[in-house]
């Protein structure tokens, strides 16, 4: 490994199908008055909701409630959230759902004490929080973003059509009870294993050095196939949930990226057509990875190599007799064809957008600087046409 790193996650785990009976133990290190955001009420409807709430009245909690935390939160319910929490003087947030609960709680706890427009200073321009932070915790029923044992919390603004990302705090503890998982519809669970796939793959998929973190990270590609497809099959095998659950955690925290330049143009793209169609986050990604990938193998060398290193190591693919963009090329094909049984979303038509859309969402896309290739503008244009 090349460089210098340092490595720190302060998130406490429980992991299990009884982890939830660690919440209010954990809840009596705060004080009394917790705000518990969810989202549209499923958790009341499948019993979380009520599970949870025995576990905040026995730690002696008094609880407010912020319903109503959609996917893709919006930075108009983050506002709504942070004078809720600011109103109350709440001592910790609980979050119960995805990851876009779990990004809509760091957002509002870093917000509530701030008296700027959050959106202008966190997301368009990156400055330092410095205001007084709430504490955030939570209870996963989703498994794909990572949030959990990471910083990042992606916001959108659909005044401006922009999904954007800022890094505040880590949760201080996460409580992942995999059946919580069987809850979500397989479309939702399909777009948490492509989420989790694109977050091995855009850190992966840099550096030419001999890097443990991607030997670490190929072990973590080959337990996902394995546990997504039998989880396709059956969405209630708990051994596929549970390594799904558990792969999503170490795809984000920061293990794998360490002394890794990482590309995350797929998310960049991903995040530019949510922003113009507020389509769920992992089919975004499985939608343009196809046009942004075959674009590196023909850009970079060195992507050539790394496809050709995945091809083999992840999807088993035969070099024998093949060019290295041979070798390449059926990975990535070996790859779609994994997606396509799922029933991930292949192109961004599937993802609700449309032609006159792709200038907006180009200009709506950042462009990284991490990867084996550095787009211009033009060829995000042409990513995206090619996504159609």
């Amino acid at each position: 490994m090349l460089g210098n790193f340092t490595f720190h996650n302060p998130t406490k785990l429980h992991f299990g199908e009884d982890s939830l009976s660690k919440l209010s133990e954990e809840l009596k290190n705060y004080g009394k008055k917790v705000m518990l955001c969810y989202g549209g009420g499923s958790i009341k409807r499948n019993g979380i909701y009520d599970q949870v709430m025995d576990e905040l009245k026995k730690a002696g909690c008094e609880v407010v409630e912020m319903a109503g935390v959609m996917p893709n939160p919006t930075i108009e319910k983050v506002l709504e959230g942070a004078h809720m929490a600011r109103q109350e003087n709440v001592d910790f947030i609980l979050g119960v759902g995805g990851g876009s609960t779990v990004d809509y709680c760091k957002a509002v706890a870093g917000s509530a004490w701030y008296d700027g427009d959050p959106w202008e200073y966190y997301f368009k321009n990156w400055q330092p929080m410095t205001c007084r932070w709430i504490p955030v915790g939570c209870v996963l029923t989703m498994a794909g973003t990572g949030s959990e044992m990471d910083s990042c919390s992606v916001i959108s603004s659909h005044t401006e059509n922009r999904k954007l990302f800022y890094n505040f705090r880590n949760p201080d503890f996460s409580i992942l009870n995999p059946r919580f998982t069987f809850t979500v519809p397989k479309y939702q669970m399909v777009a948490g294993i492509y989420d989790i796939m694109s977050h091995i793959l855009e850190q992966y998929l840099s550096g030419t050095d001999d890097n443990t973190s991607d030997y670490i990270a190929e072990g973590l590609m080959r337990s996902l196939i394995v546990s997504s497809r039998k989880a396709n099959v059956n969405p209630e095998d708990y051994e596929a949930r549970s390594n799904i659950m558990w792969t999503a955690t170490w795809a984000l925290n920061t293990l794998i990226d360490r002394a890794k330049a990482t590309d995350w143009m797929v998310h960049m793209l991903g995040q530019a057509v949510a922003a113009y169609t507020d389509a769920t986050h992992g089919h975004t990604l499985a939608a343009v990875s196809g046009a942004y990938y075959r674009l590196l193998i023909s850009k970079s060398p060195d992507a050539v190599q790394k496809f050709k290193r995945l091809a083999m190591n992840v999807w088993g693919v035969s070099a024998e007799v093949k060019t290295d963009e041979q070798v390449a090329m059926e990975g990535l094909e070996t790859m779609e064809q994994w997606m396509r049984e799922l029933g991930l979303a292949m192109n961004i038509t599937d993802c609700g957008a449309k032609p006159e859309q792709i200038e907006g969402m180009a200009d709506a896309c950042p462009i990284c600087q991490g990867g084996y290739y550095i787009l211009n503008r033009d060829e995000v244009v042409q990513v995206l046409k090619d996504s159609l």
